[in-house]
């Protein structure tokens, strides 16, 4: 504590500009060990100017309750249980698993389907049961609830579906416009691949097909500052060998847990989420974005969940927000943030 002062001091005198602590509360469909959304959180989680006020989890990628036991297990892996986690939606709020394997009858097979595709109370935990507990607050109220507690402090960072977030907007009408910004991993554009899930249907992003009318609610919301992360800008990136490797040298907690519990081959490995934390610390990793209207599809037909985008020009006579969309990456820049933070000892707060 005194050395912490000491330095503050030392800043003040020098007259050099102190940066203010930086609060987000981190949705996250919590699968793992591993994978892009446990790595997003150790990001965030490692970054000594972020307070990470709690994780929220919502079924997404994996179910739940699982992906509570994987965050907690986290946590308590690196150190950090003083951040808690709170349990969110255990699915969307209009689609369902039945309806869409209707739809893949109707309409074509869906390519993913996140927690749809496994077992429901999987508990298999490769690293270990954690030994602590959710939270008792539900992840909507605990939103509501910072957001009032700091106003204009807290960034809302959504990795996953959007439920819990659109029942936090559904239940208080203030809390768009209470938080800071919005950052999301989410939507599709135009992306340049020929990957099996966009090369037919580039609008097509999981997270927001898997639970369309939260995206769309939340899209609606007035927040003061909205961030996409595409599908355009995460199929840039990747988690190349010399990161891991990179990694793979350090005797950091953080460091040995994306080691150990990456995927092989680590070239199938996209940055999704993390490149959407990446970019909140460091916004200078995005080199292009455009600044459009967005919205996604309700309509329960084949484009069911595809994300839209207008101009000033085309866009339709209801309430619809611009978003920074962000299109493209400094690849060199993000692997480094990423190796410089899982590489750095934990910080304590």
């Amino acid at each position: 504590m005194l050395k912490s002062l000491g330095w503050l001091l030392l800043l003040l005198l020098l007259n050099i500009p102190v940066q203010a602590q930086r609060y987000v509360i981190a949705d996250q469909d919590a699968a793992g060990p591993g994978g892009s959304g446990m790595t997003s959180l150790l990001v965030l989680l490692q970054s000594p100017d972020v307070k990470v006020l709690g994780i929220t989890v919502v079924t997404g990628d994996g179910w739940r309750d699982p992906e509570v036991a994987h965050a907690l297990r986290l946590l308590e892996i690196i150190g950090r249980t003083d951040v808690r986690v709170y349990a969110g939606a255990l699915g969307p709020l209009v689609r369902t698993q039945e309806w869409t394997a209707l739809a893949d009858q109707m309409y074509g097979r869906s390519t993913y389907k996140g927690a749809w595709g496994n077992v429901l109370g999987d508990d298999t935990m490769p690293e270990g049961k954690p030994t602590t507990k959710a939270a008792e607050e539900d992840a909507a109220h605990f939103m509501i609830r910072m957001v009032h507690q700091y106003p204009h402090r807290v960034t809302i960072y959504a990795a996953g579906p959007l439920t819990n977030v659109a029942l936090a907007v559904s239940l208080d009408s203030q809390f768009a416009e209470l938080a800071q910004e919005l950052v999301v991993m989410g939507g599709s554009l135009n992306p340049q691949t020929e990957a099996a899930e966009w090369s037919t249907d580039p609008r097509h992003e999981f997270n927001f097909w898997f639970d369309p009318e939260a995206a769309s609610i939340v899209l609606k919301a007035r927040w003061p500052k909205i961030s996409v992360t595409t599908i355009d800008a995460s199929l840039t990136t990747r988690l190349e060998p010399e990161v891991l490797d990179g990694l793979a040298n350090s005797k950091a907690v953080a460091a040995q847990y994306v080691v150990r519990y990456t995927r092989r081959p680590v070239t199938i490995n996209y940055l999704w989420d993390e490149l959407a934390a990446a970019a909140w610390l460091d916004p200078s990793i995005i080199t292009r974005e455009r600044f459009v209207y967005m919205d996604v599809n309700i309509d329960h037909g084949a484009n069911y969940g595809d994300t839209l985008t207008y101009t000033d020009n085309t866009r339709p006579k209801i309430t619809l927000q611009k978003v920074h969309a962000q299109m493209d990456v400094d690849l060199p820049r993000l692997q480094q943030l990423l190796i410089r933070l899982l590489c750095s000892e934990t910080p304590k707060q």
